[in-house]
Order: structure tokens, then C-alpha cells, then sequence
């Protein structure tokens, strides 16, 4: 899906809303209609256009599938004139074949490659908007989600390992008293908005639940699922999650995002799990619920307006609403936890710290103003004492057993407001943080950043051309260098403007930055200065490409024009050759040439045109275009691309792909949350390929790195970043 929301100012300010809370396979489903790309007309001539291409569908899998094609329109090839007709929403589209293709037999299936993809490294948190997020397990990994992927990471070891059950944003985690077994809730797939369905018998739930929100308990150290809970019970996502503590881990409480926010309770001692009671709870928001660790069958609940006790006996399940006497009832109650002797902490969108009696749904102690805005975050610590976490003040607050302030640290500004507290190994503590960042350390020294993401949506990534390095960029106006060996940040640089994609020169020693605003620069990679600055059109740069040569820079644009200039002093200087006039809506891909003399571009409306570099005239001399040997393959309208298109595409579905160095892989990231692999060329309309879930959003770009060890892939809002091993 090209067409990207710009982030507004509430975006960007989104942490000062205490309620910000609230896979390979087989392309069968049937989607709902989806919009076509908004198309501007050119002010330009019409120009002749040949070629232009493409399908697409869905997939929902735990980690690798297999990628097949049904009902699709059948594709014609003419061997006399050498092209290929396909169908993209019943619209013929020619795509021009090689001059050596030839016997070209359109009906043919083409297998999937002896290669697969497995999950390396996962490059992100989900802090933005998700509590229940960060814990610390006996194994010495602390453990969080960020899209569809629960990450288990070994912060002194480097390692990671992950859990790949789920197929859509995971928006909690719990852990069962054993340490061992963990629970994740997830929001609804894709073609599954509100989640719940009422299954008759004639139609029984799908087993493993993949389109509705539902539970999975699973066991850390296998990483195998162990159950899948209320699948077809759920509307919407689940928002809070939380083992029983007084009977072992034999009972888990759920909250879903329904309308009424449905509290359940599930009977886990059984060899099949099933719901024992459920009542609803608020129809505003639900932020927190927990079982009370020291009084049996006891359940404490807050969010917008009110915090409730509740016990639970034979399948009833009986509330008391929280009573605030004389103190002012605060407009959300955002965070809660439980102190040593049993009492109920809550943290409050006023600032305050509220101390519940054991047993009781009366306030015993104040602690008003704890911080300047929102307490985001409660947490019990091993020596007994409790750390609160701001939200606009950045602060982290040591409180005594007498409620009584011992320390206080703030966290800097970059890694944003603190989302969840957590204990971790020995005396440190781990920091979940709005802006997607991840701490360790302790109060008394350093709080050191572990775990760092993108902040916002992010389409643009480019791999280094020699070293085992990407670069990033998104919405949120960061650029990242990531390392892929170390696992690691190398440095980031915030900009002005929300960036949106990017290239690095064949040198190696600069990248060029497309933004949002009409603007491009170009960056030193050693110093990090910005070299230069031009602005050309208005409207966002939606791909941007250095020639093979490294003499030439060509720029797509929502404005159709595609911007090629002049590029000398090792890529230090810009001279601007002129614009491409000819397509009828936004450019998305470009590639060049081995010989760095022509362009090849895909428009919003599924052109596919070739130009001069050098004059930026369009070449239609189809016997000629035949010949061009392309030194890449990101356009994904092309014949070499015409199996990567699932049935059913309206042409927004796949929205990147990247062909291997060696030239013998093509993948694509598709509007699905899929990342797909296929043997190139992959021309057949037909073509296997193998499927990998793990982004839970639209997978925006995808790219090799130079020695084709790895791929890289961007999510869209799930604003991860994953690495993959070829194998």
C-alpha cells in the first residue's frame, strides 16, 4: 500500500496520552476490496507507455510457507511481437519479455527456490503504544515483542531467539509463575477487522486461530505452543493478559478491545484450557488487569475513569468499584502493582501514586503529585522498594516501603518517556521507553540504551555496497546505520523532515535521502554531515537510485517526475540533467541499467516506461528495451516479476522487491505482512515461493545485502526492522 499517512503533530506528541495503550502460505483467502492508488495527471503531452504488469492476495503462517496461485486470470504470451499479457483488476497489461525468451509458456508453474529465509536478528520494540512489554526470564533474557515476533534476547551473550506463533501485532505479554511458560495476545489479522465470529457448529474455529485476536501459551525454552486460547472469543485485540499467582499459574485472566472490554478467566490445570467465567468491564478503555499475587481468585482492573476489584468463584465473578473519598478522581488510571505486604499501587494520569489496602477498595496513602503528568509505569523491585516511571517528566522515582523518595533519574529525551519498568539481572532494572528504546542499568549509575528502533512509519533502506551494513529512514526524521554482524546501531541522525527513502553511492562513503517535503540530501557516512540539500518539486520523493556508475542520480516523485542529475567528486557534487515527463501518477520504483544509460520506472497506475539518463527522454523502441540488461530489480512491475504478484493484486499489494546480487533470488514484501521469497527471473504468473511471517504490518521495502547473506525487510507502522538469513 504506496500511499504512506504523513505524521501530524499529535503523532509526534502521542506519549502524552496516558491511553496510547489501548508466516509461509498459500494465497486462497479473499480480500476485500481495496482502493486503487490515487493517480494525478500529468501537465505534460500524453506519451506512448508499453508495458506495465500485475496480481496479488494473502498469507497467514507461523514462519515458512509455500506460495501458490489460484483462480488467476490466465496471462497470454505473444511470441510474435514478444510480450506477455497479464490482468490487474481485469485490466490487460503488456510486459515486454528479454529478446532470448522465447517459447514462452504462460500456463507454466515455476518451482519455489532451494533457498528459504530464517529469521536472524529483530531490529525494534514495541513501546509506542503497548504496556506488558519487557520482563526479565530466569534464562537471562529479557524478553519483549516488536510486529508478530516475541524477541528473546540475551543482552550480555548478543543472541537472539524468537518466537514466530503469532501473525498479526502482538499487544501484550505475560509470564507464568514457573518462569518457563509464557502467554501472548494478539490483535486481529488482516482480513479479520473485528475479530469475533460466532461459530456454529456446521463451522467450527480454525484450530490455530491466525485471523482472530486470541492467547498463545508457549514454552520459552522450546519455543513451542503449548495452547491457543479463545479463538472466535475475542473482539478486536487482546489488551491485558496475567497468570494467576496464589494457585501457581492455574488460572489466566484476558481483557479484549470489545466494545464492553470483556474480562475472562481460564482454567489452565486441564489438559484442555477453557473458560471458567467473563464479565464486562468498562466501555472505556481498560489499561491494566492482574491477578492479585497474595489473595486467591482476587482481580484488580483500571483504565479510563476507574479502577475495580473483583473475585471470581464457580464461573461468578463479583465487582467493587475503587471509592476515592476526598481525593480527586483522576481521568485515567494507567498502571498498577502490589507491594510486598499485599496493598495495590496505581499510578494515575494526574501524576499520583494511590496506595489500595489489602482486601479493601479504599485508599490508605497519596502520594499526589509523584510526577509532572501521567505515572506510565509501577514496578516492585527485589529489595522491596518501587519505582515509579513518568511520562512527560522522562523520571524514574525510587519509593521506599514508607512511600518516602529515595532517588531519581531522568532518562534523555531521545529515548522518549518511560513506557514499562521491569527487573532485571542482579540489581539492574530494564526501561521500556515510548520511543522505542529499551534501557539497562540502575538508578545510582548509567542507564544504557540496549534495545533501539524507529520511532515511526518507515519505507526507506539501502544496503551497503561492500560492507555488512544497511541504512534506514522513516517518518519519525531519523536515518539509521545498522551493523548486521555486530547486531547493532552504528549512528543515527535526525533530520528535518520525515525522510521516506534512500540510496547508498557505489563508493560506499555517501547516501542520498529522499523526504517528505520535496527536499533530498546527501549525507557523508563517515562524519555524518550533511553535504548538500535540493529541493525538487513539492511532493514526497518516493524512490531515489545512484547509477551503477556512481555518476548519475535519478529520483522518483509523487509530483510523476523523476529528478536525474549529474553526480562527480565521488558523489560530493550535484548537477541537475533535467526531469522525465510521462507518467500519469506517482513514480514507486526505479532500476538502472548495468551500463548506467537508461531508467527504468513503475508509476501508481501500474506504468512501466524506460528512459535516456542523459537527456531524460523517454525510449519506446521496444527491439532495443528487449536488449537492456538491468543491473537491478526493485520496479515491481517488470516480466521478470510477473510471479511475485499474487491472485487478486490491485497493484498496491506488493510494494517493493529486490533481486539477489547473484541474480538467481528475487523477494518481495507485501501489504500482508509477509516476506516472500522466489527463484528469479520469476516470470511465470504462476511461480512458487516461499512466505515468512514476522512483520505484522505492511512490509515496506526489502533489499540484499552485498554479499547476499541476508536480506533485509522494513514493516510499515509495525516500524521494525528484520534481518534474514538465507538458507
Amino acid at each position: 500500500m504506496r500511499t504512506p499517512r504523513k505524521p501530524s503533530g499529535s503523532d509526534r506528541k502521542s506519549h502524552l496520552s496516558a491511553l496510547e495503550n489501548v508466516n509461509v502460505v498459500t494465497y486462497h483467502a479473499t480480500l476485500s476490496p481495496r482502493h486503487p492508488p490515487s493517480s494525478r495527471p500529468s501537465t505534460s503531452s500524453s506519451i506512448k507507455k508499453w508495458g506495465s504488469v500485475s496480481n496479488s492476495m494473502e498469507n497467514n503462517g507461523h514462519n515458512t510457507t509455500l506460495l501458490s496461485h489460484t483462480n488467476i486470470k490466465e496471462a497470454q504470451w505473444n511470441e510474435e511481437e514478444g510480450f506477455l499479457k497479464i490482468y490487474m483488476k481485469g485490466r490487460p497489461v503488456q510486459l515486454w519479455a528479454p529478446r532470448s525468451v522465447t517459447n514462452f509458456n504462460a500456463s507454466k508453474s515455476e518451482d519455489p527456490p532451494n533457498e528459504k529465509l530464517l529469521l536472524d536478528w529483530v531490529y525494534g520494540y514495541r513501546g509506542r503504544d503497548c504496556r506488558s512489554n519487557l520482563y526479565m526470564l530466569p534464562t537471562g533474557e529479557c524478553i519483549y515483542f516488536a510486529a508478530a515476533v516475541v524477541v528473546l534476547h540475551n543482552l550480555e551473550e548478543g543472541t537472539q531467539r524468537h518466537y514466530l506463533g503469532h501473525t498479526d501485532d502482538i499487544k501484550c505479554l505475560a509470564i507464568h509463575p514457573d518462569q518457563v511458560r509464557v502467554a501472548s495476545g494478539q490483535v486481529a489479522g488482516h482480513d479479520k477487522k473485528e475479530g469475533k465470529k460466532k461459530v456454529g457448529k456446521s463451522e467450527p474455529p480454525p484450530a490455530d486461530g491466525t485471523k482472530m485476536p486470541h492467547v498463545r501459551v508457549w514454552d520459552s525454552v522450546s519455543l513451542q505452543t503449548l495452547h491457543v486460547l479463545g479463538v472466535g472469543e475475542f473482539d478486536r485485540a487482546i489488551s491485558c493478559i496475567s497468570f494467576s499467582k496464589v494457585d501457581g499459574g492455574n488460572h489466566l485472566l484476558v481483557v479484549d478491545e470489545s466494545n464492553d472490554h470483556v474480562m475472562s478467566v481460564w482454567n489452565l490445570s486441564r489438559d484442555k484450557y477453557h473458560k471458567i467465567g467473563e464479565s464486562k468491564t468498562s466501555g472505556d478503555p481498560v489499561t491494566s488487569a492482574e491477578f492479585h499475587p497474595s489473595e486467591k481468585n482476587s482481580i484488580v482492573c483500571c483504565g479510563k475513569g476507574q479502577i475495580s476489584f473483583w473475585t471470581y468463584e464457580g464461573g461468578t465473578m463479583n465487582k467493587r468499584t475503587g471509592i476515592f473519598d476526598k481525593y480527586e478522581k483522576p481521568k485515567i488510571i494507567i498502571c498498577i502493582a502490589f507491594t510486598e505486604s499485599g496493598d495495590v499501587l496505581s499510578g494515575d494520569s494526574s501524576g499520583s501514586i494511590f496506595v489500595w489496602g489489602k482486601g479493601t477498595n479504599k485508599i490508605t496513602h497519596a502520594i499526589k503529585d509523584a510526577h509532572d503528568g501521567g505515572v506510565f509505569s509501577l514496578c516492585k523491585v527485589k529489595d522491596g522498594t518501587i519505582l515509579s516511571g513518568g511520562g512527560k517528566d522522562r523520571k524514574i522515582k525510587q519509593w521506599d516501603s514508607n512511600y518516602k523518595q529515595n532517588t531519581e533519574k531522568e532518562i534523555p529525551e531521545q529515548y522518549g518517556p518511560v513506557r514499562m519498568l521491569s527487573q532485571g539481572q542482579g540489581n539492574l532494572i530494564l526501561v521500556g521507553t515510548i520511543r522505542n528504546c529499551i534501557l539497562q542499568g540502575t538508578l545510582d549509575l548509567e542507564l544504557n540504551c540496549v534495545v533501539e528502533g524507529h520511532k515511526e512509519e518507515l519505507w526507506g533502506l539501502a544496503t551497503h555496497p561492500s560492507q555488512h551494513q544497511f541504512l534506514t529512514c522513516g517518518s519519525d526524521r531519523f536515518i539509521y546505520m545498522w551493523d548486521s554482524q555486530s547486531r547493532s546501531v552504528v549512528w543515527s541522525k535526525e533530520v528535518a523532515d520525515p525522510a521516506h527513502c534512500a540510496s547508498i553511492h557505489p563508493n560506499g562513503d555517501v547516501a542520498a535521502v529522499g523526504l517528505s517535503t520535496g527536499r533530498w540530501l546527501v549525507l557523508d557516512l563517515s562524519s555524518r554531515e550533511v553535504l548538500t540539500v535540493h529541493t525538487d518539486g513539492s511532493e514526497q520523493h518516493e524512490c531515489i537510485a545512484y547509477s551503477p556508475d556512481g555518476n548519475y542520480l535519478a529520483i522518483g516523485s509523487r509530483d510523476n517526475f523523476i529528478y536525474v542529475f549529474n553526480v562527480a567528486e565521488n558523489g560530493h557534487k550535484y548537477s541537475k540533467i533535467g526531469r522525465c515527463s510521462g507518467h500519469s501518477s506517482f513514480v514507486t520504483h526505479l532500476d538502472w541499467s548495468t551500463d548506467s544509460q537508461y531508467i527504468m520506472s513503475n508509476s501508481g497506475d501500474y506504468e512501466v516506461l524506460c528512459w535516456i539518463a542523459s537527456n531524460c527522454k523517454q525510449f519506446t523502441t521496444k527491439d532495443t528495451i528487449r536488449e537492456i540488461q538491468w543491473a537491478t530489480q526493485n520496479c515491481t512491475l517488470a516480466f521478470n516479476t510477473a510471479g511475485i504478484w499474487p491472485d487478486g493484486a490491485d497493484g498496491t499489494d506488493v510494494n517493493n522487491c529486490a533481486r539477489s546480487h547473484k541474480g538467481n533470488l528475487i523477494a518481495s514484501a507485501d501489504d500482508f505482512g509477509k516476506v516472500n521469497l522466489f527463484t528469479y527471473p520469476c516470470c511465470q504468473p504462476k511461480s512458487h515461493g516461499h512466505s515468512h511471517g514476522g512483520h505484522s504490518s505492511h512490509v515496506t521495502n526489502a533489499a540484499f545485502l552485498f554479499d547476499d547473506s541476508r536480506l533485509i525487510t522494513c514493516g510499515g507502522r509495525d516500524m521494525a526492522v528484520l534481518q534474514w538469513e538465507v538458507v
